[in-house]
């Protein structure tokens, strides 16, 4: 699988382990993806960084009014936050749905995004959150919107063997005026990546009026996690409620373009299961905003 395996204890030290590897090493954490990858032989390596030890990267805090999640945090994390549960409830939903039990205690919010599944749960809430990401190598720093790590064909659009991602950060829609949901359907009793999910984010003017802004992502209805633009122009400007959601939902479906699959279904199974689902996350979205008041 591979020849090399390094443990390094601060992240400069793993940066240098990917450079002198000429990109033929790659990052491993909590390994749920990574190590199907090597056994499938799907990657060939000369080397695994397992980046475990970095204690740096794993946390949830709240600075300057953003709210910050390092890579190394796990899903199990996220689900159990308290911080999260109060500001960005999509998010820790989100992680509680991911796998079993025991892939939430050891996968990471970092593997799971830069794994690049289209219907990846943390990274469908996390896109909805306009989250950024803090993306490190050894010739230096840069913050990038999460739906610029991934290239519109499929895959990261980060270079693996050389870059790590050490953070996400996002504003929580509480303090702005918003509210978000997160929904999922899976196959019953399985624990692999769901047949839909999307999550949603929506924000008023101050008396609750109209929308001043909108997010919709969903998953997996294209080759990445799926940004349905013209479904929040549809919201935008417009009062809150149920006429417009259900135009929102249907426009969402209409910008899906769900494959065929034996797992998940048809793709006009999927257009109509975007419809419902868009339409029931716009909703729940807003009756946590009313709740507010």
């Amino acid at each position: 699988m591979f020849e090399k395996y390094y443990k390094p204890v601060s992240l400069e030290e793993a940066l240098s382990r990917l450079d002198d590897s000429r990109g033929r090493a790659r990052i491993i954490a909590g390994g749920t993806d990574l190590v199907l990858q090597l056994q499938n032989r799907e990657i060939v390596l000369d080397a695994v960084v397992d980046i475990t030890a970095i204690e740096q990267l794993r946390y949830i805090r709240e600075e300057g009014g953003m709210i910050k999640i390092g890579a190394l945090t796990t899903h199990s994390d996220m689900a159990g936050s308290p911080l999260l549960k109060r500001s960005a409830s999509l998010l820790s939903e989100a992680a509680g749905n991911v796998g079993s039990l025991q892939i939430r205690n050891v996968g990471t919010v970092g593997g799971n995004v830069i794994n690049a599944q289209p219907a990846a749960d943390t990274a469908v809430a996390l896109m909805a959150l306009d989250a950024m990401a803090r993306v490190v190598s050894t010739a230096g720093e840069r913050q990038v919107p999460l739906g610029e790590l991934y290239r519109p064909e499929g895959g990261t659009a980060l270079d693996p063997g050389r870059e790590i991602v050490t953070e996400f950060s996002f504003y929580p829609p509480a303090n702005g005026g918003g509210s978000g949901a997160f929904n999922r359907l899976a196959r019953r009793k399985a624990v692999a990546l769901p047949v839909f999910n999307t999550a949603v984010v929506i924000w008023t003017d101050q008396d609750q009026s109209y929308l001043t802004d909108a997010r919709i992502i969903m998953g997996p209805v294209a080759r990445i996690p799926f940004r349905a633009r013209e479904a929040e122009k549809v919201l935008t400007g417009n009062p809150p409620g149920e006429h417009y959601f259900r135009l929102a939902a249907a426009q969402a479906a209409g910008e899906a373009k769900p494959r065929d699959s034996y797992l998940r279904g048809s793709a006009a199974y999927r257009k109509k299961l975007a419809q419902v689902m868009v339409l029931r996350a716009l909703t729940k979205a807003w009756d946590g905003l009313e709740k507010r008041g």
